[in-house]
């Protein structure tokens, strides 16, 4: 094979430019790979990736989802060597053995496996995902079928088998796995943006073993099968740190068990990574460099309303500032900040944490939910004393949260006066970038555009693809909205004025409305129309 450098290979392809390969090379971290650091900057694609690789070396392209490994040549390369360079040995025949490899390019890798197992090397190229998934497949099938003869009681086979079922998890980018029991089997489930699947099932002798090692993980009873549990597990699977969150609830067939992978990367995203468009953006970056007032986060759950607050904690995060939250549960750890977890078993509630909070001296509070009218009053009062306050409540929109907070009991004029800002926001599935093509807008399309008053000439959708697993989706981002509380909104809630009226004031001071930022999301290409109605439909 002639040996060629990547990047001149995708530069004769015309994917990126010369000036693009010097920026990734000078800030790409030490010992990572150029094409690792173009596919994380968002310059190529996975696919555009294979499809170059595969026309410029003719190396060919292999889908490793139903290929049929020869599992007699695992014993030739290591699991270890195997993850560590993205390696899975495929068949053999007479002196060649063919390797898939996520980088065909890796000349090392290609040399050592020339020495340690004797035979000449023949590369296919194979999406990293799906290598990974197939070494965990195959090596853990094998470890538990031939378990060393002093095994270590740390790898028994049920052991292997939950971390096998995390690794997945972590690795299709799960926000939940979903550990199912029936009359015959045990079905396991991952929700990936959003959606849920089942991707396997276990024997039902295997039930109480499976169910047990996650409970003793999570520091739960084991011998409780008759109420629900709660709890957590702090771990690195794929060396990625993950939190983990258990819940526990017995059903006719056993125990159910809902796994949410929380991964603590993607939480402490910087506020510039959340999708905010310009205007809203810098909006949003006003109202929390202001040092006083009220910021509410609202959505239903699972709209990434955590993920918007920790960003902007991380955001106010230095030295000059004391930040201290509340949260039931606090769902991540961070540095520099004083973290309260509610505990309804010892009496703290949010409103008496809240209390608590105000005598230390803090900057800047952010109360996890606002669920009671105590805790409303307490926040609104706090907000008017000097401090910023961040809390989440569930409303649809941003302005359906004025009448929301006023129906708690709390004296408009004091709603009126603590009130910053408003950001309603939803999650949306975004096309995958691999299977991507633009179509004509239909009529009905073309209409809702022309009254939100945007025009559009083409839309996108995701065809479907070994990428997306044929859903035309890959990853998700936010849609959001941002009331920003102005005096002559002030005014109107002090008047009573209706909602309406409050709306088409913010419309004409150029509020874009959920839908709007969407659509706006749509015409770049980012997501489609079906995902925006999804979620927008009960506004």
């Amino acid at each position: 094979m002639q040996r060629k450098r990547l990047g001149d290979i995708l530069k004769d392809a015309g994917l990126v430019s010369e000036v693009e390969i010097k920026e990734t090379l000078t800030s790409k971290k030490v010992q990572q790979k150029l094409g690792d650091a173009l596919l994380e900057r968002g310059l190529i694609t996975e696919q555009q990736l294979i499809e170059v690789l595969e026309f410029q070396l003719g190396v060919p392209h292999v889908s490793l989802y139903r290929y049929p490994v020869d599992t007699n040549l695992l014993n030739l390369v290591t699991k270890d060597f195997a993850v560590r360079n993205h390696v899975m040995p495929l068949k053999r025949e007479d002196n060649q053995l063919t390797m898939a490899m996520n980088d065909p390019m890796d000349y090392y890798t290609i040399d050592d496996l020339q020495i340690s197992t004797g035979f000449q090397i023949a590369p296919v190229i194979a999406k990293k995902d799906e290598i990974i998934q197939t070494i965990n497949k195959y090596y853990n099938i094998k470890d538990a079928e031939d378990p060393e003869p002093n095994i270590d009681p740390e790898e028994a086979p049920i052991i292997k088998l939950v971390n096998q079922i995390l690794q997945t998890g972590v690795q299709m980018r799960a926000s939940d796995v979903h550990i199912d029991p029936q009359e015959t089997k045990v079905y396991i489930r991952y929700r990936v943006d959003g959606l849920l699947r089942t991707e396997r099932s276990v024997r039902k002798p295997m039930q109480n073993s499976l169910i047990a090692r996650i409970k003793i993980m999570a520091n739960l009873n084991i011998t409780e099968n008759r109420l629900p549990q709660d709890g957590r597990i702090k771990t690195s699977i794929n060396s990625v740190p993950v939190d983990l969150r258990i819940s526990t609830l017995p059903t006719v067939f056993g125990e159910k068990i809902v796994i949410r992978i929380l991964d603590l990367g993607s939480l402490l995203n910087r506020l510039s990574e959340l999708g905010f468009n310009k205007i809203n953006f810098q909006r949003y970056m006003g109202m929390i460099e202001m040092p006083s007032g009220l910021i509410l986060i609202t959505g239903p759950t699972g709209s990434g309303k955590s993920s918007t607050l920790y960003a902007s904690l991380n955001h106010l995060n230095t030295e000059n500032q004391n930040i201290i939250t509340i949260e039931d549960p606090v769902e991540y750890q961070i540095e520099g900040i004083n973290q309260v977890q509610v505990n309804h078993a010892a009496g703290l509630t949010f409103s008496r944490g809240l209390r608590s909070i105000l005598r230390q001296d803090p900057d800047v509070v952010m109360v996890g939910e606002i669920r009671d009218s105590e805790t409303a009053e307490i926040a609104v009062r706090a907000s008017l004393t000097g401090h910023l306050v961040l809390s989440t409540l569930h409303t649809n929109n941003a302005i359906a949260t004025i009448p929301r907070l006023i129906d708690m009991d709390i004296e408009p004029y004091l709603v009126v006066s603590s009130l910053s800002g408003i950001v309603a926001q939803r999650l949306v599935r975004k096309i995958c970038r691999d299977c991507k093509e633009a179509r004509e807008p239909a009529q009905m399309e073309q209409e809702l555009f022309e009254k939100r008053g945007l025009a559009i000439e083409k839309v996108y959708k995701g065809k479907g693809c070994s990428n997306c697993q044929n859903t035309g989706y890959r990853g998700r981002m936010a849609i959001q909205e941002i009331l920003v509380v102005d005096d002559e909104i002030r005014n109107m809630m002090l008047n009573n004025q209706a909602i309406a009226n409050i709306r088409k004031y913010a419309w004409e001071q150029g509020m874009i409305f959920l839908m709007d930022d969407g659509l706006l999301k749509v015409k770049r290409g980012l997501t489609t129309i079906e995902e925006i109605l999804r979620v927008t439909k009960n506004d």
